[in-house]
């Protein structure tokens, strides 16, 4: 079956892909400091990548979904996946550091209030 014959993937399966990715980044990162994180060329490296997938799940949510759903920074998302793919202006490591400490987790919860009204309908 070429990619055109394809049936269309539901956007609820994007979210759900979002949820996974930043699951992974935060049990990467667990019980780890900001130096650690740096130090460890696997981990820096494979939740880089889970964040670019964040991002790119993200392009895939309809703006009808993304605006009936603002307290999820999607614009925000989706540029963050665009500067660690095309290293825009790089994106340095307190940068890095914070999103994964302070936005990761809020983006999670609200991933999950998303995905559990999803269930409910």
């Amino acid at each position: 079956m070429s990619e055109q014959e394809r049936p269309a993937r539901a956007w609820r399966f994007y979210v759900d892909d979002m949820r996974r990715f930043a699951e992974k980044v935060l049990a990467y990162t667990d019980g780890m400091n900001q130096q650690s994180f740096v130090d460890s060329g696997l981990t820096y490296d494979a939740t880089l990548r889970n964040l670019e997938l964040i991002g790119e799940a993200a392009t895939h949510v309809p703006e009808s979904v993304r605006q009936a759903h603002p307290e999820i920074p999607w614009r925000l998302i989706v540029a963050t996946r665009n500067r660690l793919i095309h290293a825009y202006l790089g994106i340095d490591n307190d940068t890095i550091w914070s999103i994964i400490q302070d936005d990761i987790p809020s983006l999670l919860n609200a991933l999950n209030r998303l995905s559990d009204e999803q269930e409910g309908d």
